[in-house]
């Protein structure tokens, strides 16, 4: 009875893995990019400061923000700059105003330029839509100062000098910027995918609802957050075209700090973070469906 001897991966010439090779290049990948770091630091400061200087200057008197730079920290602090600036605003109305029309341009901006752009994506081979899809795209070259007059005199004949023109105002006008992201992305969905929906009897509105539109979970937090921000911080639009003042927006609201010889910077500034803090909170609850969506939509 003979036994097996046991052979060494060298004299059977079997390489060995280059288990520390693999090693420096896992340390390798885990290193920091200094340079992008340092790079990131610096910009972010561009955003840090701007913030850290709008709330010393909420917290501080005037004669604090005569006698200073602006950067000191206000001693003694004082919060009654935002109980002016909740008064002086009508905080509550213009905030429902605000809400009102962006809520309204985020909704009807994210049926109507998926519905659009999906149409213009499965036929771009054609000529009549391809026409359709430039000249929708020689519209983001077109200042708003050009058409502004315009605007405000139709707006006016047509009754749309309210919260409602200003939706549907928003959804137009955001219409080419839309339709462009949307279309990139509608093209990369297999188009395999809509017609084993038609095989299996779905009618067109219900390709779109049931398989394409879930798919654009990614455009739509895109599309969404760039509308939301638009509506939002708006100024000019809302200036031009609303005409009662129980309808201005937060915007418009804070306009009431500029004098014509001097500004109460303290209280605007306390009344710019008011307004800035429900985008914020909408942001920290809705940012985990935001990252998870571009996710999947990476991954797809």
């Amino acid at each position: 009875m003979t036994t097996a001897t046991p052979v060494s991966p060298q004299t059977a010439g079997v390489a060995l893995p280059p288990r520390r090779r693999r090693r420096e290049a896992d340390d390798d990948t885990r290193r920091m990019n200094w340079w992008a770091f340092a790079f990131v630091a610096v910009c972010s400061l561009t955003v840090l400061v701007p913030l850290y200087l709008a709330v010393a200057v909420a917290l501080k008197t005037p004669q604090q923000l005569a006698d200073g730079t602006g950067f000191e920290l206000p001693s003694p602090i004082r919060w009654e700059n935002f109980a002016d600036a909740w008064q002086r605003t009508s905080f509550p109305q213009a905030l429902a105003n605000t809400a009102l029309i962006t809520a309204g341009s985020v909704v009807f901006t994210l049926l109507t330029s998926s519905l659009v752009a999906w149409a213009l994506a499965r036929n771009l081979q054609r000529r009549f839509f391809k026409g359709v899809y430039f000249y929708l795209l020689a519209a983001l070259f077109v200042p708003f100062p050009i058409i502004m007059l315009p605007l405000v005199k139709q707006t006016s004949l047509l009754g749309l000098d309210n919260q409602a023109g200003m939706i549907v105002l928003y959804t137009i006008y955001g219409l080419s910027l839309n339709i462009f992201i949307y279309t990139a992305f509608i093209r990369s969905i297999p188009i395999e995918l809509e017609e084993a929906a038609r095989v299996d009897g779905a009618s067109t509105w219900g390709v779109f609802w049931k398989i394409v539109f879930p798919l654009l979970g990614p455009m739509n937090a895109t599309v969404g957050i760039l509308t939301c921000v638009w509506a939002w911080n708006d100024f000019i639009m809302p200036l031009v075209v609303l005409t009662d003042p129980g309808a201005r927006t937060l915007s418009l609201a804070q306009y009431v700090f500029q004098g014509q010889y001097n500004t109460d910077y303290t209280v605007a500034f306390a009344s710019y973070l008011m307004a800035m803090a429900p985008l914020l909170i909408v942001y920290i609850f809705s940012q985990r469906w935001v990252i998870s969506g571009v996710t999947r939509g990476s991954i797809k």
